[in-house]
C-alpha cells in the first residue's frame, strides 16, 4: 500500500516524540509487552515533553496511534527475522487504549446555528469585506475540507451544471503541491445558486487582477500571485475573524474551520436529509464514519422523525 506524504510525515512524528526518546536504544530482542506496556502508561501520565520530566498526559486517541504503529513496526521486525514474536500483540498485557476510551476523549464537536452561520457570514462579508469570504462560505455551504477548497481550479467548477468536481488536495509536505483526495476518489457535489454567485464574483475580481487568475487551470482561492495557499496560514486567519466577530456578534461559539465543515452536516441532518447524502458530500469512504461522527445529531433527528410520522398517520387515529 502506497502512504501519502502526509501520513509518513505524521508517521514520522509519532516515532520521534513518543517512541525512539522512550525505547529507541533498547535491543529489540529485550522489548516485552510488560515494557510497552509501561511505556504506554508513561505516555499516558506524562506523554507530552513540554518540559522534560514535566510532561503533559496524552490523550487515549494519541497512545492508540503510538500502539498501532509501534505493533506495525514490530511486525516488520519479525517478518526480517529480528525477532521471533511481536510483543504489542500480547494486548493483555500491554493494554493499549480501548475504542471507547478513544471515543470518550474525543473533544465535542462544536458547531453553528443556521442563523449564527448566516450572522457570522452577514457581518464578514458586509462589515469587514472580508477578501476570504467566498472561501468561508464555500466551505460552509459544501462541507468539503480545506485541503480539498485550497487546491480548487476553476476548470472544477461547473458554471452551467452548479456542481464543483473535488479531484484533489493540498499537499503540505510540498510546496504549491496537491495531491488525491483523502480517499484517493474524486466525487462531485452541487453547489446552491447564491454560492455559485459569489464564486462567479470572485472570478471576475481574480480576473481584474490579473487574467492568469482566471484561467480554468488557475487556483480559486489562489494568493495574488496564483501560489496555492498555506493551509495553517489560512487557519490563522480564521482564527482572527473569530476574535474580531466574538465582539460583534452576541453569543457566537468558537467554531474552528473543520467546525464550518461539521456545521455543514449537522445542519443537513437536523433538517432531515438522509445521512448517506451528507456521506456523499462530506467525502467520508464509509456511511458508518458519518453516522459515528455525527451520533450527537440522532436526538434532533428522532425527534423531527417522530413528528414527521405522527403528522401522517393524523388525528383521526389518536386514543381516546
Amino acid at each position: 500500500m502506497r502512504l501519502q506524504n502526509s501520513t509518513i510525515e505524521g508517521y514520522k512524528k509519532i516515532v520521534r516524540n513518543h517512541v525512539t526518546p522512550y525505547l529507541g536504544t533498547m535491543r529489540l530482542d529485550k522489548l516485552t509487552a510488560t515494557r510497552i506496556a509501561s511505556h504506554y502508561r508513561q505516555l499516558e501520565t506524562s506523554g507530552r515533553r513540554d518540559k522534560p520530566g514535566h510532561g503533559k498526559p496524552l490523550s487515549a486517541n494519541t497512545v492508540s496511534k503510538v500502539h498501532v504503529l509501534l505493533a506495525a513496526m514490530l511486525d516488520a521486525a519479525v517478518d526480517d527475522g529480528l525477532i521471533l514474536l511481536n510483543p504489542a500483540k500480547k494486548k493483555r498485557t500491554v493494554n493499549p487504549p480501548s475504542p471507547s476510551q478513544v471515543r470518550a476523549q474525543k473533544p465535542e464537536i462544536v458547531t453553528w446555528t443556521g442563523p449564527q452561520l448566516h450572522d457570522f457570514l452577514t457581518w464578514n462579508r458586509d462589515e469587514l469585506n472580508d477578501e476570504l469570504f467566498p472561501l468561508w462560505r464555500t466551505l460552509a455551504y459544501t462541507g468539503m475540507r480545506r485541503y480539498e477548497a485550497l487546491a480548487l481550479r476553476w476548470s472544477d467548477i461547473s458554471f452551467t451544471t452548479g456542481r464543483i468536481s473535488l479531484r484533489r488536495a493540498v499537499d503540505v509536505t510540498l510546496p504549491n503541491t496537491t495531491k488525491v483526495t483523502k480517499t484517493g476518489n474524486a466525487r462531485v457535489i452541487d453547489i446552491d445558486a447564491e454560492t455559485l454567485r459569489v464564486l462567479k464574483a470572485l472570478k471576475s475580481d481574480r480576473g481584474a487582477i490579473s487574467l492568469d487568475l482566471a484561467r480554468a487551470d488557475a487556483y480559486v482561492f489562489g494568493d495574488d500571485k496564483g501560489a496555492i495557499r498555506v493551509p495553517d496560514a489560512v487557519t490563522s486567519r480564521w482564527t482572527r475573524r473569530l476574535d474580531w466577530a466574538a465582539a460583534k456578534i452576541e453569543g457566537l461559539p468558537r467554531v474552528t474551520l473543520k467546525g464550518l465543515r461539521h456545521t455543514h452536516a449537522t445542519l443537513l441532518l437536523e433538517l432531515g436529509e438522509h445521512p448517506k447524502v451528507v456521506q456523499e458530500r462530506l467525502g467520508h469512504s464509509t456511511i458508518t464514519t458519518t453516522i459515528n461522527i455525527y451520533s450527537h445529531v440522532t436526538p434532533t433527528m428522532q425527534k423531527s422523525a417522530i413528528d414527521r410520522f405522527a403528522a401522517h398517520l393524523g388525528d383521526d387515529v389518536a386514543g381516546a
